[in-house]
């Protein structure tokens, strides 16, 4: 249980269901040749949360001091398991994801692409102890490797199967792919920084740079007001632009995703209380889950209605 705590199981899930979405919701239904079969899927899944649930560890080991402020009640390192055996878990955990990464980039003859589970797990390590304590560097960096988490999919799953034959069917199914990574990357962003207002006591303690912190709370969210209509305004038109023909889909996205995004919009502007930023952030976390559930929709209603 001590084990669960440190790696934020939650949040991996949600990118299980992310990865594990595309691959049955959506590939599945397009009538494609892939490159790796379920298993070697279901190890890239692996793989990805790995690496992920070592950047959670890491990141509690560095993170005791404001960790002890914001969160007194939830510390694990140092109490219920000690920092060596947290750097153990950490190491066990990461290697163990690099190394499925070898596996799978030499099992679609593509040696090179190991580099990318070395970078991650790098980039990950490099924010738990110097990216973070950046203004907005370290929001950025990890809304980044959520994105590309659903990216990785297309490298892995259909680069290496794409040839001049469909190469145009494989670019249509790589840019909706890169569509929803924007998507989980402008949300998450949101939620990084909407977090940041969540642990800002402990952070000012600690001397870190965070969005909150360099403009001050008040500013701060009214600045974050301002920029939350973008993805409010891009899911429109991106619904105008592709999806209007597809009523089904038009509906739910306009309820579950617009509609949600629309409350957000309402409660960030007189948001002061961490129970408000608690509240905003487990909203944009819904705002994702429903949003990249909306692939599997598309690709029934494309189905059935073509």
């Amino acid at each position: 249980m001590n084990f669960l705590k440190l790696i934020r199981y939650q949040n991996l899930l949600l990118l299980v269901f992310m990865q594990i979405i595309f691959r049955y919701g959506f590939f599945k239904y397009q009538n494609i040749t892939l490159a790796l079969t379920d298993f070697q899927y279901v190890i890239l899944v692996l793989s990805t949360v790995l690496i992920a649930a070592g950047g959670y560890v890491i990141n509690n080991i560095f993170d005791q001091d404001t960790d002890a402020i914001n969160y007194p009640k939830k510390v694990v390192v140092g109490n219920s398991i000690s920092e060596k055996q947290a750097y153990n878990i950490y190491l066990i955990l990461t290697s163990c994801g690099v190394g499925i990464g070898f596996y799978l980039a030499n099992v679609i003859q593509k040696p090179l692409f190991a580099a990318i589970f070395i970078l991650i797990a790098a980039t990950l390590y490099l924010y738990a102890t110097s990216l973070k304590q950046m203004l907005l560097i370290g929001n950025i960096v990890v809304a980044f490797l959520l994105a590309f988490s659903v990216i990785i999919i297309g490298i892995f799953d259909l680069y290496p199967v794409t040839f001049v034959e469909n190469q145009q069917q494989m670019g249509v199914l790589f840019s909706i792919l890169i569509d929803y990574a924007i998507f989980a990357f402008i949300i998450n962003l949101f939620r990084e920084i909407i977090k940041d207002f969540e642990d800002f006591e402990g952070d000012k303690i600690e001397g870190m740079n965070t969005f909150p912190i360099y403009f001050g709370k008040k500013i701060a969210v009214k600045i974050i007001f301002g920029f939350s209509f973008l993805p409010l305004v891009l899911l429109l038109f991106y619904i105008n632009q592709y999806l209007i023909n597809l009523l089904f889909v038009t509906i739910y996205l306009f309820l579950f995703v617009a509609a949600p995004l629309l409350i957000f919009i309402m409660k960030i502007w007189n948001a002061e209380s961490k129970k408000d930023f608690q509240f905003l952030s487990l909203l944009l976390k819904w705002i994702l889950f429903f949003g990249i559930l909306s692939v599997v929709l598309i690709s029934f209603n494309i189905k059935y209605n073509a």
